[in-house]
């Protein structure tokens, strides 16, 4: 799909509060997968701000982040800034200027969430080119479908439904993304590697973080941080939205405080 520069408008600074974090054992998942000793590089393409990014890039010589907000450029620096990192290298590029953009070869190329918005296949075939004999095309997501889910530490479950339709409410029926509507997804992520010359991938799953709480500003962080409720799509409504989502939400847990449970990381790998 052509990309918009509104997607994200606006959600940069809540997506890093916002966002639940993937699985804990997924640095040590790859490395055993794909032999990571430290050497190579490693490119994150759309790597919003960093959240992946940083992660991995201490099992790498040089990684790079790659992504066409430049508001989660900045933030990616930031959140690199923070943690020490001098390895990393952020470009503003879209999937599809590729490999011109960020020229190989890379030991890993990894999606976190992202393959989806692009022209899968094109994209996955210029990364083919990119990568490495041995190396990899992984991507990372959270699934809960057909996961166990874990005990509770305690406080009540985020109200997903609820926000949804207070969502729906605001900004009506239609899923949005940017100024349009949000894309259809033609083919499964593991359908379009399938189609490239990665062939179809590994699929490996890391147990999700059971007992990750959030306070009202982070659920609201949350929903600020995803293309269907980005801060601009709600205009001079967006402070109204706020107030009616922390009342829902003060209503639902008097401590403010509650259990997010996205399922467990789920990472494809596709080798060269």
């Amino acid at each position: 799909m052509r990309y918009d520069p509104s997607f994200y408008a606006g959600a940069a600074v809540h997506y890093r509060s916002g966002r639940p974090p993937y699985s804990a054992r997924l640095e040590a998942l790859l490395a055993g997968e794909l032999g990571l000793d430290g050497g190579g590089r490693l490119l994150d393409v759309g790597c919003g701000p960093g959240s992946l990014t940083v992660r991995l890039a201490r099992l790498f010589r040089d990684a790079v982040g790659l992504d066409p907000d430049p508001a989660m450029i900045i933030e990616g620096r930031r959140a690199a800034a923070e943690l020490g990192l001098q390895n990393i290298s952020w470009i503003q590029a879209t999937a599809e200027e590729l490999p011109a953009a960020a020229p190989g070869p890379y030991r890993l190329v990894t999606f976190g969430q992202s393959f989806y918005w692009t022209d899968e296949v094109l994209v996955a075939e210029a990364v083919y080119d990119m990568v490495e004999p041995g190396g990899a095309l992984v991507l990372v997501g959270h699934q809960a479908e057909g996961r166990a889910v874990p005990p509770g530490p305690g406080p009540p479950r985020i109200p997903h439904d609820e926000i949804r339709e207070l969502v729906l409410k605001y900004l009506g029926s239609t899923s949005r993304a940017g100024q349009g509507s949000a894309p259809v997804q033609a083919l499964s992520l593991e359908d379009a590697l399938a189609g490239s010359r990665f062939g179809a991938p590994r699929v490996i799953f890391a147990p999700g973080i059971p007992d990750r709480v959030q306070d009202i500003d982070g659920v609201l962080s949350n929903y600020f941080s995803m293309s269907f409720a980005a801060p601009h799509l709600f205009g001079d409504r967006a402070g109204e939205f706020a107030g009616e989502l922390r009342a829902l939400l003060s209503g639902r847990s008097p401590a403010g405080l509650f259990w997010d449970w996205p399922g467990d990381t789920k990472v494809l790998v596709a080798r060269k």
